[in-house]
């Protein structure tokens, strides 16, 4: 079914070309894969690596792909879709929106009352089949649409269907929260050069803690409390570390900052 279906890319910056490329890792095989971006080059860079057809405008690329990926910034959203109404109107075509804060009724407003609308929020680590997407099935959206969809994400990570009304809240929690895992495992390599200790072991000891502890999360069957005070022995250097750490507000920092991203979302959706 899926060598019928001719797919295409408006913009084709890091997460247009992490699904691609998981679309190829995944060795899901499409009719042909369309793309466009105002930067050539990256066009010229997906046609070579794994045939992607380049064309010239959105107009051109909504009239050729029955599945378009909107894969632009959200300021930028409105100008694409000005250009591939009259596309989409007509062929009926389902758009799969990556767009932080635009929801359904946004897409719909600036297309048709009746178009085929799947939000995504996706992260970085597609690019390395790693991914965790969140996605919601509008209202128009076939089943087997949707499924389609869904396996594209897949096969690039874990892909996770949430309601459609919670995907501006589900930003902060798999969207932005790699740069913030990030800047956590940037202050525990700082304090081990600090020490004395090399960065390049700090970081590679972290990282397997990353790894290892988002084992113990999915396999263990136990709850965070648990898993906590497995580490954490009464008296000892872990209980010092979580003390300073509640102390400091640590979890209200988090909760602050989940917040921030969902309050810019909405801003971004209005």
């Amino acid at each position: 079914m899926l060598k019928n279906i001719s797919i295409g890319f408006i913009g084709a910056g890091n997460m247009g070309s992490a699904i691609i490329k998981g679309i190829f890792n995944g060795k899901l095989k499409f009719g042909s894969i369309f793309v466009y971006d105002l930067d050539k080059e990256k066009q010229k860079a997906l046609e070579e690596e794994y045939g992607t057809i380049s064309v010239s405008s959105e107009q051109e690329l909504a009239e050729k792909a029955s599945l378009v990926f909107l894969s632009v910034k959200p300021q930028q959203l409105d100008e694409a879709l000005g250009r591939i109404k009259d596309a989409v109107c007509e062929k009926n075509t389902v758009l799969v929106s990556i767009c932080a804060g635009i929801n359904e009724e946004y897409i719909k407003a600036r297309t048709h009352e009746n178009a085929k609308v799947v939000l995504v929020m996706p992260n970085t680590p597609l690019l390395l089949g790693k991914g965790a997407t969140a996605l919601a099935k509008g209202s128009s959206v076939a089943e087997d649409e949707f499924n389609i969809v869904r396996d594209i994400f897949s096969s690039c990570g874990k892909a996770v269907v949430i309601d459609k009304a919670q995907m501006k809240e589900i930003i902060a929690v798999n969207g932005s929260s790699p740069a913030f895992v990030y800047l956590f495992a940037k202050a525990f390599i700082d304090y081990a050069a600090s020490s004395g200790i090399a960065p390049e072991a700090a970081r590679d000891l972290f990282c397997q803690v990353l790894n290892g502890s988002a084992e113990m999360l999915t396999q263990s069957g136990l709850s965070t409390e648990a898993l906590i005070a497995q580490v954490a022995s009464k008296g000892g250097t872990t209980e010092a570390g979580l003390s300073a750490l509640r102390e400091g507000g640590f979890e209200a920092l988090v909760r602050n900052a989940c917040e921030a991203c969902t309050k810019r979302a909405y801003e971004l959706g209005n």
